[in-house]
C-alpha cells in the first residue's frame, strides 16, 4: 500500500505540520490494524525511502505498507533481544538512561524521545522511541501514535537543516500481528549519508565515522 504525505509535489514528512504528521501516523495505525485481522498477513512492514540513494523510485513523497506472510529474520532478532534483556524493557531503559546522560538526546518531550543510539551504524543515525510502553503500533493511544509521527517530522527537520537535503529510510518496528511477547515498537532513521563499503559487506560490522554524540549534538542546535 502507498501513504502519500501530501498533494504539494515537494512536501515530505519534514514539512507536515502538526495535525498532518498526526493524521499520517494515524493512517499508517490504522492500515496495520486492518492488516493485522488477515490471518495471511504475520508482519507488516512501515517504510519511507526518500531519495534516490534510499531507494525512492518516485519523486513525489510518500511511505510504504507491505503486508507479508512471515516475520522477517531482523524482528526475529530483534524480538530474542528483547526477552533476553530479563527483569525490564530494553528500550525503556534506553529512554531511561539515555535521557539520564543526555548527550545523545535530539528531542525530548512528554510522550517521545529521539535518540541517536550508542549503537548507531550510520551517520546522524536516529531512534524514535515512545515513552509508552507498547508492544504494538495499534495497542499505542492516539496521542501518544500523534506525538510519534511529530516527532519523526521534528527529527527529519533537524536532520535537513543540519545537512540538506540528504537521502534517508525510515523503518517502522513492531511486534509481528498477534505476537505477545516482549517488544516495544520503535522507529529508525537511517540517513544514506555514507557508502556500504567492503569491511561492512564482508563482515556485517557497520562503521560510523561521526560519533552518535556529535551527531546528536548538530541535530540539537538545528531549529
Amino acid at each position: 500500500e502507498v501513504l502519500v504525505f501530501s498533494p504539494e509535489h515537494t512536501s515530505g514528512w519534514a514539512d507536515l505540520d502538526d495535525s498532518q504528521a498526526a493524521v499520517t501516523m494515524a493512517a499508517i495505525r490504522d492500515r496495520m490494524e486492518d492488516h493485522g485481522r488477515r490471518g495471511t498477513i504475520r508482519y507488516t512492514q512501515v517504510i519511507v525511502n526518500h531519495g534516490r540513494e534510499a531507494g525512492a523510485s518516485l519523486e513525489h513523497p510518500h511511505g510504504q505498507l507491505l503486508g507479508i506472510p512471515f516475520v522477517p529474520g531482523e524482528i526475529a532478532e530483534e524480538e530474542a533481544g528483547f526477552r533476553r534483556f530479563e527483569g525490564s524493557c530494553l528500550l525503556c531503559t534506553t529512554v531511561e538512561a539515555e535521557e539520564a546522560a543526555g548527550h545523545r538526546v535530539v528531542h525530548a518531550d512528554d510522550r517521545v524521545l529521539v535518540v541517536c543510539p550508542f549503537w548507531s551504524g550510520t551517520p546522524f543515525e536516529m531512534m524514535v522511541l515512545p515513552r509508552q510502553h507498547e508492544v504494538h503500533v495499534t495497542d499505542a493511544s492516539p496521542p501518544d501514535v500523534a506525538a510519534v509521527g511529530q516527532a519523526i517530522r521534528t527529527a527529519l527537520a533537524r536532520l535537513r537543516g543540519s545537512l540538506g537535503d540528504v537521502a534517508y529510510n525510515l523503518v517502522f518496528h513492531t511486534a509481528p500481528h498477534r505476537h505477545a511477547g516482549p517488544f516495544h515498537w520503535h522507529v529508525h532513521v537511517l540517513p544514506r549519508v555514507t557508502s556500504v563499503a567492503g569491511f561492512e559487506q564482508g563482515t556485517g560490522v557497520m562503521i560510523d565515522i561521526v560519533a552518535p554524540e556529535l551527531a546528536a549534538k548538530h541535530l540539537s542546535v538545528v531549529g
